[in-house]
């Protein structure tokens, strides 16, 4: 079962304030657990949303928008994520528990959601073969 901890953004995340050294330091003994557990994935933060870009379908089948950031509404932007691979929803839980607030300060807000996986949404034979061989190249890049 994969997991994405999805780190909520904040005033400062947004205003681009970069972690004190004390808590990037956590964050990096955290991920190594994770590593060391071999339950990773991936761990990125992310830049403000005044660099990003939302794309919306305004209307079914029309032309999708493009639209530039900033974006308002700080506590519904993500400021980072961790995904992670474990075997159960509560070990889940308990691998994001362990995480620092993310933000120190006491403002740091964690959302945890499971992703889904390919059988989940379909059953088509045709497409679970696809989806299988895709991850298989995915694989293979990662290793060339």
């Amino acid at each position: 079962m994969r997991f994405m901890m999805i780190v909520k953004g904040t005033k400062d995340s947004e205003a681009g304030v970069k972690p004190s050294e004390e808590l990037f330091a956590a964050m990096m003994r955290y991920n190594e657990e994770l590593a060391k557990a071999g339950v990773l994935l991936a761990a990125d933060g992310l830049q403000s949303s005044a660099s990003g870009i939302r794309i919306s379908y305004p209307e079914p089948g029309g032309k999708p928008k493009v639209i530039d950031g900033p974006f308002t509404e700080a506590k519904e932007l993500i400021a980072g994520y961790t995904l992670i691979e474990v075997k159960s929803r509560e070990e889940a839980i308990e691998w994001a528990m362990r995480m620092p607030d993310p933000h120190g300060f006491g403002e740091g807000e964690i959302e945890l959601r499971q992703v889904f996986e390919t059988p989940e949404l379909t059953q088509d034979p045709q497409m679970l073969i696809n989806d299988a061989a895709l991850r298989d190249q995915m694989e293979q890049l990662k290793k060339s």
